[in-house]
């Protein structure tokens, strides 16, 4: 079983997934923050993970592959994976912001990345967790019918 909800941070400039990290460790403290700078490598781990919740940062671009490339791989283990996404972009243009409505991805940051944007955009996708959270302890047959499934 999990300990926390991590953070998976995925650019193909390892500069980029550092000063990405620091800007999350500053005030994230519900998981791990992992950071990937080859989205094969990144697929590889997410796929032999044992649960399938994280929160993703991830550039929309890798040369060859995208951002999208990425959540589509690993969508089957992670099934809220493009509604837990953060894309980050060089230049938050229309073409990218019609992908991430088309994809379910509701957070878009453009680099330079400011770190309050980024802290409210993992604090919305980690409230959804806590309130399901919530939602589990108080309801029991809620709680029980989850345990079905």
């Amino acid at each position: 079983m999990p300990e926390g909800l991590d953070v998976i941070i995925l650019d193909d400039d390892v500069n980029i997934c550092e000063i990405v990290s620091k800007m999350v460790k500053r005030f994230y403290t519900w998981g791990k923050i992992i950071t990937f700078s080859d989205v094969d490598e990144a697929i590889s781990y997410c796929l032999d993970r044992d649960i399938g919740i994280a929160i993703f940062i991830v550039d929309v671009f890798f040369g060859g592959k995208s951002g999208f490339y990425f959540l589509d791989s690993i969508d089957k283990k992670f099934p809220t994976a493009h509604e837990d996404t953060i894309i980050m972009t060089g230049n938050a243009s229309d073409d990218i912001v019609n992908m991430c409505v088309a994809s379910d991805v509701n957070h878009l940051l453009e680099k330079p990345i400011k770190s309050y944007t980024l802290q409210l955009a993992i604090r919305s996708i980690v409230t959804k967790y806590l309130n399901f959270s919530k939602k589990l302890l108080q309801d029991p047959a809620f709680a029980n019918s989850v345990a079905k499934i």
